[in-house]
């Protein structure tokens, strides 16, 4: 297995020329458009899929390496140093007490490493995906039930980079109730794909997860978004994997309880995480769009 803790791969995190090239084509926004999305997205998403989980020595060190030339890939606070696969280096845990979580019972922390994207109030039962792009809740969660519970309450877009610890925990203590499943595309969710495919989260793949936080009977609405390369979810309490090929129900009864902080499920690569909240919630202190935040940290408030 390939140690990529190991001092000898630190050069690797270091810009080289070849990354800065490519830094510098996926800066030019219709460049990075066409890249990453009028490719065969599902196809390709398949293929990563399976490769991602080849365990051979040589494959693992050498994706791995050619993924470093694309992002900032820090393994210095994963648990494990040895990756058999690029799949397990995706799906990382973290060294205990990498990520402190708020303690503070009015808050609900982040449920993942990410960068706050579109968040605020919900305009009745409509949200924004970026600046000038709003969507329809029902066209998310495709259930009015749920909308309904979401209504004119207020939202955080939490957008995963490829790079980033990709698992997803509890905000608060919580009872999950319900799952739906809802089969789509595997748009890319980088800000120029947001700014050129309207309702993109909306024609994603994604989960919705509907939950109780505990000692507030408050629903909290979890929304999963998958993308190119990572069309696989997985959740704790599911003996299933999400993923293009499921054929399961789409509505999935479920009683879980999970207390904060604790792991809820993770992508295979690295997406976007919406949270919705109803009245009576605030964001945090800092909370804006284009603001890193890690798991833990606090992100909305009980008011």
């Amino acid at each position: 297995m390939t140690d990529l803790t190991d001092p000898r791969y630190s050069a690797m995190n270091r810009p080289t020329p070849p990354r800065r090239l490519i830094t510098r084509l996926l800066d030019q926004e219709d460049i990075n458009f066409l890249i990453t999305n009028r490719v065969p997205r599902a196809l390709l998403t398949r293929f990563m899929g399976w490769f991602s989980k080849i365990e051979q020595p040589l494959v693992a060190r050498l994706s791995i390496g050619i993924w470093r030339l694309f992002a900032d890939l820090d393994l210095s606070e994963a648990r494990e140093r040895h990756f058999a696969s690029m799949h397990a280096c995706f799906t990382r845990a973290l060294k205990p007490g990498a990520r402190p979580i708020d303690s503070d019972a009015a808050v609900l922390c982040s449920p993942c490493d990410a960068i706050v994207g579109a968040c605020g109030d919900l305009d009745g039962t409509t949200a924004l995906q970026a600046k000038g792009a709003p969507y329809p809740l029902i066209d998310l969660l495709g259930s009015q039930q749920r909308v309904d519970a979401c209504r004119d309450g207020h939202y955080v877009t939490l957008r995963l980079k490829s790079s980033m610890y990709h698992r997803f925990h509890a905000p608060a203590d919580l009872q999950v109730e319900h799952v739906t499943y809802i089969a789509g595309d595997t748009w890319n969710v980088n800000p120029p794909t947001l700014r050129r495919i309207e309702k993109l989260y909306c024609k994603n793949e994604r989960a919705v997860i509907q939950a109780r936080l505990i000692g507030h009977d408050a629903v909290l609405t979890i929304v999963p978004v998958a993308a190119i390369l990572v069309a696989s979810i997985r959740l704790r309490w599911l003996d299933v994997l999400l993923h293009m090929r499921y054929s399961g129900p789409t509505e999935i009864p479920a009683s879980a309880v999970f207390h904060k902080g604790q792991e809820m499920g993770w992508f295979e690569h690295g997406s976007t995480i919406i949270l919705f909240v109803p009245p009576g919630f605030a964001l945090c202190d800092g909370i804006a769009e284009g603001r890193p935040i890690r798991m833990g940290e606090a992100l909305l408030r009980a008011q």
